[in-house]
């Protein structure tokens, strides 16, 4: 299994980095990383640089090929899956659930509440909606805010608007956090880097779910 990072994920956000792979470590995975890592190509693709996208997608699938991959990013989930061919794609979300089931993986019931932000690209996009609050009800309750799953707000950070039009994408992560607020929930939790760095806040503790687990579902580091 190639564990594909993504470039939040490598390059702002190294403890999900991190947390994905002692979670990949306890679990018995066997996977590899590359160290000349490159974009999947979603943010070309996005703000219309076709040209450089397809380019960027050639290259990637002469190394990618032959392998599972499995992504951090829900863009690089659907970038993977319904950008280029023939590829064998995974979402953290979506493994984590298998391992638990499998019984790889066991965490403990923490008492808090949490609540579930669906990213635009594994939500509605790839109606990965089940597996993650699967792995979330495995440690802690909860709590849904008031539009979920193909109804979720966006974290106002894809498609270009965080470069472009910085002061929408704060608005709409405004809202969003407001809505998690609302729920009365200790913990706001998405499975994509992307939001979590958009939804970062000085109010409400953000974690990607693999930092969630990590910190909440009484894992022995030292394992």
């Amino acid at each position: 299994m190639l564990y594909f990072r993504g470039c939040t994920a490598r390059e702002k956000l190294n403890s999900i980095q991190q947390a994905t792979e002692k979670l990949l470590d306890f679990a018995g995975v066997d996977y590899h990383i590359l160290d000349d890592e490159k974009c999947c190509g979603s943010v070309l693709l996005r703000t219309g640089f076709l040209k450089e996208a397809y380019e960027q997608i050639d290259k990637n699938t002469e190394v990618f090929k032959g392998q599972t991959i499995l992504t951090s990013c829900a863009g690089c989930y659907k970038t993977l899956k319904e950008d280029y061919e023939g590829l064998d794609v995974i979402h953290i979300s979506q493994l984590l659930n298998l391992l638990i089931k499998e019984g790889k993986l066991d965490f403990k019931h923490a008492q808090l509440n949490v609540t579930y932000h669906d990213s635009c690209h594994l939500g509605r996009h790839m109606e990965v909606f089940d597996e993650p609050r699967e792995v979330i009800e495995s440690v802690a309750d909860l709590v849904e805010m008031a539009n979920v799953r193909e109804n979720s707000l966006c974290c106002g950070a894809g498609g270009g608007v965080k470069s472009a039009y910085p002061e929408i994408a704060d608005e709409m992560a405004k809202a969003r956090i407001d809505q998690a607020k609302d729920t009365g929930c200790d913990v706001l939790i998405t499975a994509c880097p992307f939001c979590k760095l958009n939804l970062s806040n000085d109010d409400l503790e953000v974690l990607d779910l693999t930092e969630f687990l990590m910190e909440y579902g009484g894992v022995d580091e030292g394992e």
